[in-house]
């Protein structure tokens, strides 16, 4: 297997030029939506909204200012499939269309992939969906066409700030540490790292530097793998079968009794 690849993603210099997004579009060619006749969404300069099946970048813009907006500040951050080591998508698929790659990446493959949707319930962190014109799920492959010739993702490429990173997963996290210390030092207390341990999904082979909770971000702090639910669905799948299995016999015996009752009635029956 070759050498495990992805992103660090600081955004503590992201500018929210959408750079990335314009470059993901074009090297995947995915169509734009409602045939490029968008509307604005009226949130900040978000206007993609979302990931989907069709944008597989999104910047996201989080405004945070007092109420009289004499303080505030922006928080930025491009957005993207995290290529969980422990990958969620890859777990619920049934039909082995989602694999994991040389580069440790996660890629759905879209001759294979179905359309079911369960990647799409699986997914802790709203990557994927389907895409309208496939009918197929569809979300970032980290660029697996350009890994294997050699060439750096487009988006990584087109960042002018270099909020995202592309290498190594180990020289990413040693970067990614370096940047945490640099930043404390400098008074930016509450930078923290995101997925780049294994508390989270055993890693994230897309992981992040992030300027505030989690939560602030849209990202869940401690998300789960479908599996991790089984024991509890199956106890509760047990429980609510044993209590029919008890409503059903005394649903039998009820109506055994109202059938001897009646007999008992009846003229000439023994009294």
């Amino acid at each position: 297997m070759a050498q495990a690849m992805g992103f660090f993603t600081d955004t503590s210099v992201c500018i929210g030029c959408k750079a990335c997004e314009v470059a993901c579009k074009a090297w995947n060619q995915l169509p734009a939506r409602n045939g490029g006749k968008v509307q604005l969404s009226g949130q900040s300069y978000d206007n993609t909204v979302s990931l989907s099946g069709i944008q597989w970048r999104h910047v996201k813009f989080i405004e945070q200012f007092s109420p009289d907006r004499s303080t505030g500040r922006w928080l930025m951050m491009s957005d993207v499939c995290k290529h969980c080591v422990r990958a969620a998508c890859l777990e619920a698929c049934p039909t082995g269309a989602i694999i994991r790659t040389e580069f440790d990446t996660v890629v759905i493959q879209q001759d294979v992939c179905n359309g079911c949707r369960a990647c799409i319930s699986a997914c802790p962190f709203g990557v994927i969906e389907i895409n309208p014109e496939t009918n197929t799920a569809m979300k970032c492959t980290l660029c697996y066409d350009r890994l294997q010739a050699g060439m750096v993702p487009a988006c990584a490429q087109a960042c002018p700030t270099q909020s995202i990173q592309f290498g190594p997963i180990d020289e990413l996290k040693q970067r990614a540490q370096q940047r945490l210390e640099q930043l404390h030092a400098q008074g930016v207390t509450q930078a923290r790292l995101y997925g780049h341990d294994e508390s989270i999904l055993g890693g994230l082979n897309s992981f992040y530097l992030l300027l505030d909770e989690p939560e602030t971000y849209g990202l869940p702090k401690n998300p789960k793998l479908p599996s991790t639910n089984t024991p509890v669905a199956a106890g509760l799948s047990t429980a609510s079968a044993v209590v029919l299995g008890l409503l059903g016999l005394v649903s039998l015996r009820k109506r055994r009794m109202e059938e001897l009752a009646s007999a008992a009635r009846e003229p000439g029956s023994d009294e």
